[in-house]
């Protein structure tokens, strides 16, 4: 017998079991998708089988509205978790976890990759293995996510903002080096949209008044800068799984590591503080407490579902490239007539399609677009606040120079629905209700 599809809000799921002995039992799922089991032959239990993914709509499914955000999801996930309760080894650094890093490790070639819990985790860790101490000065674009700013400031920093190329949104490198004083420790990047921060620039910077460089690589996996992977160039780099970006785990993150003298210590803090990994390999005969640190681990099952991602990576990425292709072709006639500015990637940077964004003419013309996109269903956004506008960046951070392209910018960007999970016939609809508005 087969089962009919069935659909969920973001994906359509196609159970496709042929020539099966009995009955089938369909057990919800959370509001609307299914979980499907069938029952083991002379037994009263029943055995998951598991989900395999369709086209998420239909030739006949008018679309009504787009999420802003959505991930590609497949069986695999449910396989792979799966398979870690199995295994019994639900804590962390299982064998998926391993399985994560070793990818990391391959396909950015960084010295070594911890996963962690987040992201934000992946930046503590970073700020701790750089020896940050209160009063120390960290160099870092306002327009940033909070937690490129909170890593550092929960060790007593001052966040030293400063402003962004008009281009790439990204930290202006010539503007850096007059924020430097006697206690910048650290310079934080952050490669916005999956576009690079001029990187050769910054750590001749680095080198040449002896700082650290952190790479906020969080929107950033599976693009390049010269040919070179983001997360590869600065000492220390932080990824993020989280729902929204690339490669999802839920939530999720990375320390990369390139400067091998802090491995050892990067494993420590990792572990509460402790020699844990060094007790499970064998090197010593009892782990003790040896140094600060916390809990950054995430649970097996975590790493699993970042397994099954990343072994689609390629394909998630295609799909991706798909879609902001799409609408960057769409929008050229726009940007002619000076009604919108596309986004811009250097041509030594291959951008990872994390997002698409149109700079639109001001502040009033952007709220009064989000609005209409909003009534016709299209979860469009803006994004940051800058940090150092923002009341926790005037109370720990300071600014160094003229922000006007951070206050301008960041009042005029609008964010377009973008995900691996997202169909063409979603794009068309965001397309069309986007040129509607606009022209």
């Amino acid at each position: 017998m087969s089962i009919p599809e069935m659909s969920i809000p973001w994906l359509a799921l196609q159970l496709k079991f042929m020539s099966m002995q009995g009955s089938s039992f369909l057990r919800n799922f959370g509001s609307q998708a299914k979980m499907v089991y069938l029952p083991l032959e002379n037994s009263a239990s029943s055995r998951f089988v598991g989900l395999s993914i369709a086209q998420p709509h239909t030739l006949e499914e008018p679309v009504q509205s787009v999420p802003f955000n959505k991930a590609l999801i497949t069986n695999r996930e449910l396989e792979c978790i799966g398979e870690a309760i199995a295994n019994g080894h639900l804590i962390g650094d299982g064998e998926f976890t391993k399985r994560c890093q070793k990818w990391l490790e391959h396909q950015i070639g960084c010295q070594s990759a911890l996963i962690t819990h987040s992201c934000t985790a992946a930046l503590e860790m970073a700020a701790i293995l750089a020896d940050i101490q209160p009063g120390d000065e960290v160099i870092l674009p306002s327009y940033t996510f909070v937690s490129t700013a909170n890593a550092f400031v929960l060790r007593g920093a001052v966040p030293v903002f400063v402003d962004i190329r008009p281009d790439t949104l990204n930290l202006d490198e010539t503007k850096v080096e007059a924020a430097i004083t006697s206690k910048t420790k650290a310079i934080a990047p952050v490669h916005y949209a999956g576009v690079s921060c001029e990187m050769d620039t910054l750590m001749a910077i680095a080198d040449r008044h002896s700082l650290l460089v952190i790479e906020d690589a969080a929107q950033g996996i599976m693009a390049t800068y010269k040919g070179r992977p983001l997360g590869s160039t600065g000492h220390l780099a932080a990824l993020s799984f989280h729902q929204t970006k690339n490669i999802v785990s839920g939530e999720g993150g990375a320390l990369l590591i390139n400067d091998p003298s802090l491995l050892e210590r990067a494993e420590i803090i990792r572990e509460k503080g402790t020699n844990r990994s060094k007790f499970f390999r064998g090197e010593v005969d009892k782990y003790t407490w040896v140094d600060v640190g916390s809990s950054y681990l995430p649970s097996d099952l975590i790493a699993a579902l970042l397994w099954a991602q990343l072994e689609q990576a390629d394909h998630i990425q295609q799909r991706r490239h798909g879609i902001w292709q799409y609408y960057d072709n769409a929008f050229a006639n726009l940007e002619a007539q000076q009604i919108v500015q596309r986004p811009s990637t250097p041509g030594d940077c291959q951008q990872n399609a994390h997002m698409y964004y149109l700079l639109l003419k001001d502040l009033k013309t952007r709220t009064a677009v989000l609005a209409k996109l909003k009534s016709r269903g299209v979860q469009a956004a803006f994004h940051y606040v800058p940090l150092h506008s923002s009341p926790a960046g005037e109370k720990y951070g300071r600014v160094s120079g003229d922000m006007a392209v951070t206050d301008d910018l960041s009042d005029r960007l609008l964010r377009l629905p973008m995900g691996g999970g997202m169909t063409l016939r979603e794009a068309e609809y965001v397309v069309s209700v986007v040129l509607e508005v606009l022209t």
